[in-house]
């Protein structure tokens, strides 16, 4: 076997990395709530000789011999996650955020059993019971809305749907939901109907990691999440549980969901955990929610409207049906001045999903640049002049001018420190 450079070996695979790093690091504002940049030390774990090896099953009861180091390394992102998150177990094994739902479903669940999840346009995710994902099509889905008045999750709201649906499992934890979500609320609303509780905390998993937002135990039984987005890991899935669903767990993710693990992304997750465990990391988090608020101020001090008036967490999400303009539209109006976002739905919109009438805006990924309040309320007022003036030719060069000055000012890597 001859090994080479990928330069050499794949030249136009090569190119597409080299293009992306570039990318990355100097076309664009990087806002996309769910996105963000790892730290060079994820990255070497995740392009490690671990993706040579195969080892299904668990540490201790692997089905191939040559697992000792892989052990090692999976028991360590699982203590870690369990002393992060306060769980009593983990599995670190779902491919995906998608993947870890199927699994925590079919732990406790039957297809056709009865589960209660938010309304998609709402801030749910496609796996909280769409009609075009499995979890709608294998289960028996209800939802609950968002408050009309307060655009908040309340709990009569939800507590009426789970009386008139009577399910097995209830579904919290959200794609687009700027408010902290109220555990407590869901356990008593569960309690009442006798319910299971699950949440996938998949967007706010580094707030909770770094206590800047409630832990989702004691009171759900089972929790689900990415480890990226928030808590800047290598993209994947996890499930975390109290003790009564261990066995459960692990019997639905291996062998009736997936295979062999992909044991150089369990490293980077274990890499990942060892960081939110680290002081700097609760400092990262704290920044997160600092310049949501910032990013709010500048958008709403320059006319534009948020669901629910703000935010309490890492992500606002902008209402423009008072604008003249779609979702769709002013995500390509701010891609023009290389500020990325994405159109979202807003509670009871009147468009569809491919259009919409909001923008979901994060800042996970600028806050690992190092921005603080101050520049994410400067962006916040170019996306609201942006936005409102979708046309002005002058405005739109003098908004990419100061958007690349910023990218400029707070790098992402240092030279030579990411080999692509």
């Amino acid at each position: 076997m001859k090994h080479q450079d990928l330069s050499d070996a794949d030249p136009e695979v090569h190119k597409a990395l080299e293009n992306e790093m570039e990318r990355q690091e100097k076309e664009g504002l990087e806002m996309i709530a769910s996105e963000n940049f790892v730290p060079r030390q994820v990255l070497q774990a995740q392009g490690s000789i671990l993706t040579n090896k195969y080892c299904e099953g668990y540490p201790g009861k692997r089905y191939y011999a040559g697992c000792e180091h892989h052990d090692t390394i999976e028991d360590l992102a699982r203590e870690r996650a369990c002393e992060i998150f306060g769980a009593d177990h983990a599995n670190i094994q779902p491919h995906s955020g998608s993947q870890a739902n199927f699994a925590a479903y079919f732990s406790v669940l039957e297809a056709g059993d009865k589960v209660l999840g938010p309304v998609l346009a709402h801030g749910g995710h496609l796996t909280h019971g769409h009609g075009v994902n499995f979890s709608g099509d294998l289960f028996d889905f209800g939802t609950y809305p968002i408050n009309k008045e307060t655009e908040e999750f309340e709990k009569e709201d939800i507590l009426e749907a789970a009386r008139e649906h009577d399910p097995d499992l209830i579904v919290c934890g959200y794609s687009a939901y700027p408010r902290e979500i109220d555990f407590e609320m869901f356990r008593e609303v569960a309690d009442e109907v006798d319910a299971l509780l699950m949440c996938d905390i998949a967007h706010i998993s580094g707030l909770v990691a770094a206590g800047e937002h409630e832990s989702p135990f004691p009171e759900c039984d089972i929790v689900t999440t990415t480890t990226h987005k928030s808590i800047r890991g290598a993209r994947g899935g996890m499930i975390l549980c109290k003790d009564k669903y261990a066995k459960d767990i692990d019997k639905a993710v291996f062998p009736y969901s997936q295979g062999g693990p992909l044991m150089h992304q369990l490293a980077a997750k274990a890499v990942c955990f060892n960081e939110a465990m680290k002081p700097e990391f609760e400092d990262y988090a704290r920044q997160i929610k600092e310049n949501a608020e910032a990013l709010a101020k500048g958008l709403q001090d320059n006319g534009l409207k948020l669901v629910s008036g703000g935010t309490d967490n890492h992500l606002v999400l902008v209402d423009l049906r008072d604008e003249d303009i779609t979702g769709k539209e002013a995500e390509a109006a701010l891609e023009e001045v290389d500020i990325i976002v994405n159109k979202n739905m807003v509670p009871y919109d009147p468009e569809s999903p491919r259009v919409t009438s909001g923008v979901r805006i994060g800042t996970p990924a600028l806050t690992t640049r190092g921005m603080e309040e101050d520049e994410l309320e400067e962006i916040g007022e170019m996306i609201a002049e942006r936005v409102k003036n979708p046309g002005d030719g002058k405005l739109e060069e003098e908004i990419n001018n100061r958007v690349h000055e910023l990218l400029k000012e707070f790098p992402l890597y240092e030279d030579s420190e990411v080999e692509y």
